[in-house]
Protein backbone atom coordinates (compact mmCIF):
# COMPACT_ATOMS: atom_id res chain seq x y z
CA UNK A 1 0.00 0.00 0.00
CA UNK A 2 2.71 2.51 0.64
CA UNK A 3 4.62 1.63 -2.51
CA UNK A 4 1.65 2.04 -4.41
CA UNK A 5 0.69 5.62 -2.52
CA UNK A 6 4.77 6.50 -3.71
CA UNK A 7 3.90 5.86 -7.02
CA UNK A 8 0.64 8.44 -7.30
CA UNK A 9 -1.63 5.66 -7.36
CA UNK A 10 -4.65 4.97 -4.73
CA UNK A 11 -7.31 2.06 -4.07
CA UNK A 12 -9.58 2.11 -7.05
CA UNK A 13 -7.96 4.73 -9.24
CA UNK A 14 -6.29 3.34 -11.97
CA UNK A 15 -4.77 5.92 -13.69
CA UNK A 16 -2.00 5.84 -16.16
CA UNK A 17 1.26 7.41 -16.11
CA UNK A 18 2.89 8.91 -19.42
CA UNK A 19 5.23 6.50 -19.47
CA UNK A 20 2.90 3.78 -18.33
CA UNK A 21 2.75 0.23 -20.66
CA UNK A 22 -0.18 -1.37 -21.95
CA UNK A 23 -0.35 -4.79 -21.23
CA UNK A 24 2.99 -5.21 -19.73
CA UNK A 25 4.65 -3.86 -23.68
CA UNK A 26 5.60 -0.78 -23.77
CA UNK A 27 4.66 1.77 -26.66
CA UNK A 28 7.54 2.63 -28.34
CA UNK A 29 6.16 3.50 -31.43
CA UNK A 30 3.69 6.44 -29.55
CA UNK A 31 6.91 8.45 -28.17
CA UNK A 32 8.21 9.62 -31.99
CA UNK A 33 8.01 13.34 -31.84
CA UNK A 34 6.83 12.94 -35.83
CA UNK A 35 3.47 11.46 -34.54
CA UNK A 36 0.45 12.47 -32.41
CA UNK A 37 -0.13 9.81 -30.06
CA UNK A 38 -3.70 8.00 -29.86
CA UNK A 39 -5.58 8.19 -26.84
CA UNK A 40 -8.41 5.74 -27.36
CA UNK A 41 -10.96 6.16 -30.54
CA UNK A 42 -11.30 3.85 -33.78
CA UNK A 43 -9.06 3.04 -36.67
CA UNK A 44 -11.53 4.56 -39.11
CA UNK A 45 -12.08 7.85 -36.90
CA UNK A 46 -8.35 8.04 -37.04
CA UNK A 47 -8.07 7.23 -40.80
CA UNK A 48 -10.81 9.90 -41.69
CA UNK A 49 -9.17 12.63 -39.84
CA UNK A 50 -5.60 11.42 -41.56
CA UNK A 51 -7.34 11.74 -44.83
CA UNK A 52 -6.73 14.50 -47.00
CA UNK A 53 -10.49 16.70 -48.14
CA UNK A 54 -9.21 17.14 -51.45
CA UNK A 55 -8.58 13.32 -51.76
CA UNK A 56 -12.26 12.13 -51.50
CA UNK A 57 -14.90 11.79 -53.96
CA UNK A 58 -17.70 14.41 -53.38
CA UNK A 59 -21.19 13.36 -54.66
CA UNK A 60 -20.76 16.71 -57.40
CA UNK A 61 -17.83 14.35 -58.43
CA UNK A 62 -19.63 11.33 -58.83
CA UNK A 63 -22.38 13.37 -60.71
CA UNK A 64 -19.69 14.98 -63.40
CA UNK A 65 -19.17 11.05 -64.36
CA UNK A 66 -21.68 10.47 -67.54
CA UNK A 67 -24.24 7.65 -67.46
CA UNK A 68 -22.49 5.28 -69.81
CA UNK A 69 -19.49 5.95 -68.07
CA UNK A 70 -20.74 4.77 -65.04
CA UNK A 71 -22.61 1.73 -66.65
CA UNK A 72 -19.10 1.03 -68.14
CA UNK A 73 -17.59 1.29 -64.92
CA UNK A 74 -19.40 -1.31 -63.24
CA UNK A 75 -19.09 -3.97 -65.88
CA UNK A 76 -15.60 -3.75 -65.40
CA UNK A 77 -15.97 -4.33 -62.03
CA UNK A 78 -18.22 -7.09 -62.19
CA UNK A 79 -15.89 -8.80 -64.86
CA UNK A 80 -12.78 -8.26 -62.11
CA UNK A 81 -15.06 -9.38 -59.30
CA UNK A 82 -16.23 -12.83 -60.95
CA UNK A 83 -11.84 -13.20 -61.62
CA UNK A 84 -11.46 -13.46 -58.41
CA UNK A 85 -13.96 -16.22 -58.40
CA UNK A 86 -12.68 -20.09 -57.33
CA UNK A 87 -15.01 -22.05 -60.11
CA UNK A 88 -15.52 -25.74 -59.26
CA UNK A 89 -14.42 -28.19 -61.38
CA UNK A 90 -16.97 -30.41 -63.47
CA UNK A 91 -16.54 -33.23 -61.12
CA UNK A 92 -17.37 -30.32 -58.28
CA UNK A 93 -20.40 -29.03 -59.83
CA UNK A 94 -22.18 -32.70 -60.27
CA UNK A 95 -21.36 -33.33 -57.26
CA UNK A 96 -23.20 -30.15 -55.03
CA UNK A 97 -25.88 -30.33 -57.82
CA UNK A 98 -26.71 -33.98 -56.50
CA UNK A 99 -26.39 -32.84 -53.14
CA UNK A 100 -29.15 -30.26 -53.33
CA UNK A 101 -31.79 -32.25 -55.38
CA UNK A 102 -31.46 -35.19 -52.87
CA UNK A 103 -31.80 -32.42 -50.13
CA UNK A 104 -34.72 -31.09 -51.78
CA UNK A 105 -36.42 -34.22 -52.63
CA UNK A 106 -35.99 -35.44 -48.62
CA UNK A 107 -37.42 -32.03 -47.22
CA UNK A 108 -40.41 -32.97 -50.42
CA UNK A 109 -41.28 -36.17 -49.18
CA UNK A 110 -41.21 -34.81 -45.06
CA UNK A 111 -43.60 -31.99 -46.49
CA UNK A 112 -45.71 -33.73 -48.46
CA UNK A 113 -46.24 -36.68 -46.01
CA UNK A 114 -46.79 -34.28 -43.12
CA UNK A 115 -49.62 -32.35 -45.17
CA UNK A 116 -51.09 -35.80 -45.79
CA UNK A 117 -50.78 -36.81 -42.20
CA UNK A 118 -52.59 -33.75 -41.14
CA UNK A 119 -55.27 -33.82 -43.72
CA UNK A 120 -56.22 -37.20 -42.61
CA UNK A 121 -56.34 -35.87 -38.79
CA UNK A 122 -58.37 -33.16 -39.56
CA UNK A 123 -60.87 -34.89 -42.00
CA UNK A 124 -60.83 -37.68 -38.80
CA UNK A 125 -61.60 -35.19 -36.35
CA UNK A 126 -64.15 -33.11 -37.82
CA UNK A 127 -65.25 -36.16 -39.78
CA UNK A 128 -66.08 -36.39 -44.00
CA UNK A 129 -68.79 -34.74 -44.93
CA UNK A 130 -71.23 -36.91 -47.38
Amino acid sequence: MAESKRRGEDDGDERLNDDATVDGVADDDATDADEPVSRGGTATRARAQAEPAEGRKTRKDAERIGLFARIARFFREVVAELRKVIWPTRKELLTYTAVVVTFVAVMLAIVAGLDYGFAKAVLWVFGEPS
